[in-house]
């Protein structure tokens, strides 16, 4: 994927995903070992590290400038106007949390948060769209939203992304689920970001021989096989194999 195909990605479908860590460096050969991303050397927009997986940008990691802040996977979806996604937002029972802030020529992002409290990105694409690569071994592949409610985030996300989501021949990247059927039930409704392994028990084995560790056991689901990890310094995610 070209990266001034700015038109790449229709308003609601995920388009990036970054990683706010304590040490970017560890995070560099967490990842880079696990899922073979590369980290160019200065190359970055504004704080983030984008990752690379056969020259195309599959992720960031940015390094968290509060101790405060949470060590956490943030899914983006594509907007061509963060301003005006966000008073949809706020006119749904939502909240934009931060933002809308200029990453230089690449784009503008702002954070959001769902009527429950789940936390996610909105990306505006100036010189890149996004993903360049997805779908693939080492890319991110699927999101699911876990939440209490799921006939309101139906409502919530349907209003929001409804072309994205149910448009004709569309096949969304993003599902969702109560907390309780994966998490226990007072896990505060969030996004769980998935990246697609060849195999999963390798992976599993390259977790855990990296310092991080399995959450939550392999189980089966519509979109396929899954497991929850936490990464070296505490950032949860999901490897998925199909």
């Amino acid at each position: 994927m070209a990266e001034n195909r700015a038109s790449a990605y229709a308003e609601g479908v995920p388009c990036w995903v970054d990683a706010q860590l304590p040490d970017v460096e560890a995070g560099k050969r967490f990842y880079g070992e696990l899922f073979g991303w590369t980290f160019g050397v200065g190359e970055a927009y504004g704080d983030s590290v984008p990752a690379r997986l056969g020259g195309e940008p599959v992720a960031a990691l940015t390094p968290k400038t509060d101790g405060r802040m949470p060590t956490v996977w943030t899914v983006y979806f594509s907007t061509p106007d963060a301003g005006a996604l966000g008073e949809r937002i706020r006119a749904a029972g939502g909240q934009v949390v931060g933002g809308p802030w200029r990453v230089g020529p690449a784009g503008t992002t702002a954070l959001a948060a769902d009527p429950e409290g789940a936390v996610f990105g909105l990306w505006q694409p100036g010189r890149r769209p996004g993903f360049g690569r997805r779908h693939q071994p080492g890319t991110f592949d699927w999101v699911q939203l876990y939440t209490r409610d799921t006939e309101a985030a139906d409502t919530f996300y349907g209003g929001l992304f409804h072309e994205a989501l149910f448009g004709a021949d569309v096949r969304p990247d993003f599902g969702r689920v109560a907390v309780g059927e994966v998490f226990p039930a007072e896990m505060p409704p969030h996004f769980l970001v998935h990246f697609r392994v060849a195999d999963l028990e390798a992976a599993l084995g390259a977790v855990a021989r990296l310092g991080g560790r399995t959450q939550v056991s392999p189980f089966e689901t519509s979109y396929g096989t899954v497991a929850v990890v936490v990464d070296n310094q505490g950032a949860s995610f999901a490897v998925l194999e199909r």
